[in-house]
């Protein structure tokens, strides 16, 4: 669901990418291994190609790792859940892998995407597009009546799925009670994935997300909040990287995400906020039970909010060859986790999936996965700061644009967060979140007045005006 919109005209994202030295163009050899690839597959001799698996993904996506089968099984459910096989295209030193190492995942931009791997095989050869028989890897949750996992394993296999789903048009089929067979439980799985996890203390922030998007006349600013389906959805994903945790964690090797608990005193300086906003906090309770019960609506609510994401610091992986690690939680998940289902947006999977192949087949683990598990944190971690770098200057070019011809004007907006000289608001209209100078409480509604604002560097200097209310 779309909340607040405003169209930006002309906004050059290339030079943007350019200023970060994205790599945008694949070399020839890549290419030419790509295409390469792509015609003549590995495609192993298991055929689940009868099983009716469907893809759901945003409207008009081409890069499709999931497709999903929800079936009863007894008082409870099958899962089955086909991830798109990389390995059966990329050869381990080849120009492909030795271009997604330099690259570790794809870039989204307003405009285009910048893929990890070449579009002959992310949006052709490898994605697993409706009516195309793939080589994938086929995971088999059962779950019971809960939605509790009570076994999983994963094997390689043909696939054919036989429908690309878009979100919006699949929560209004859960609306209308007309959803696609194989995803209609969906709509049971997910609520109870999502208990689960309440139970847990898994947290999830839930704030809409700002993104920019094109429209009829020109970018879009927006603040996006996800569908129901697509929280489902994502639960089968979680769900999937919990058990493949677990098998790694057996095996004595694999590549984890982790995020350490928040340090005693963050937890304190959380709680002191919840104080601070008129937000109860009972005796006992986790972080994740007061903001699992806050409204999104509410300003002061969104503004504790944002300072709860203080207690999501520290992710990263953990890339291991002996043992069981120690310190392996997800804090934010309530378990051990690891990313496994989108190996054609992100390098780090294609090495998870490989080591749980092998766990569950009972063979080694190949040695080309084994040796890289050590290395890929450090790599993963700089290509994600590039992506972060990438994001910010993408959303504050266009909040710069957005304003540049209204320096002088005063906006209304909401203060949810603090600094010494500063604070961070967010504008009622347009879709702006930055720093004003001056000083105001969490959750306090202000004016702000646009000084300056420069597309090019890009630069927006807000200052608060007025006086300050709590809402």
């Amino acid at each position: 669901m779309v909340t607040v919109r405003r169209t930006v005209p002309g906004v050059d994202f290339a030079q943007v990418r350019a200023e970060l030295h994205v790599r945008e163009e694949f070399p020839a050899e890549v290419l030419a291994e790509a295409r390469r690839a792509a015609a003549d597959p590995r495609l192993p001799e298991a055929d689940d190609t009868g099983l009716p698996l469907v893809t759901l993904d945003p409207e008009g996506s081409r890069d499709l790792d999931q497709a999903v089968h929800i079936a009863r099984d007894g008082d409870g459910y099958l899962v089955s859940y086909a991830i798109a096989d990389v390995a059966a295209f990329v050869t381990a030193g080849g120009p492909i892998d030795d271009e997604c190492w330099l690259r570790g995942q794809t870039l989204y931009c307003p405009d285009k995407r910048i893929p990890l791997h070449p579009t002959e095989l992310s949006e052709d050869g490898a994605s697993l597009l409706p009516e195309q028989v793939r080589p994938a890897a086929l995971w088999e949750l059962r779950l019971d009546a809960s939605g509790a996992v009570t076994s999983a394993t994963v094997r390689r296999t043909k696939v054919r799925s036989t429908a690309a789903l878009s979100y919006e048009q699949t929560q209004r089929d859960f609306a209308a009670g007309s959803a696609h067979p194989s995803l209609a439980l969906l709509a049971e799985v997910g609520p109870k994935r999502l208990r689960l996890a309440q139970q847990r203390h898994a947290i999830n922030l839930n704030l809409p997300e700002q993104v920019v998007e094109q429209g009829p006349h020109g970018w879009e600013l927006q603040y996006r909040t996800p569908l129901p389906c697509e929280l489902w959805n994502a639960e089968i994903s979680l769900m999937t990287g919990v058990a493949a945790a677990s098998i790694m964690l057996d095996a004595g090797a694999g590549i984890l995400r982790t995020l350490p608990p928040a340090p005693e005193e963050t937890l304190a300086e959380v709680r002191a906020t919840a104080l601070t906003l008129g937000i109860a906090w009972p005796d006992g309770a986790h972080p994740s039970d007061v903001i699992d019960g806050l409204d999104r609506e509410n300003p002061r609510h969104v503004a504790f909010i944002e300072q709860a994401a203080h207690l999501l610091r520290g992710a990263g992986y953990l890339g291991y060859t002996h043992g069981r690690p120690e310190d392996a939680v997800h804090a934010a998940i309530g378990a051990p986790y690891a990313h496994v289902t989108a190996p054609l947006r992100r390098l780090v999977d294609r090495y998870g999936l490989e080591v749980c192949l092998s766990a569950c087949a009972g063979q080694p683990i190949p040695a080309w996965a084994l040796d890289a598990l050590p290395r890929l944190p450090d790599v993963v971690a700089g290509t994600g700061a590039l992506e972060s770098r990438l994001d910010n200057a993408i959303i504050d070019t266009v909040e710069a644009l957005l304003l540049r011809d209204a320096v002088g004007k005063q906006f209304p907006a909401v203060v949810v967060g603090t600094g010494k000289d500063s604070v961070t608001v967010v504008l009622d209209e347009p879709a702006v979140r930055a720093k004003a100078e001056g000083g105001a409480r969490l959750g306090d509604s202000v004016q702000v007045r646009v000084d300056a604002a420069d597309p090019q560097k890009p630069e927006l200097q807000l200052e608060l005006v007025g006086h300050a209310q709590r809402r």
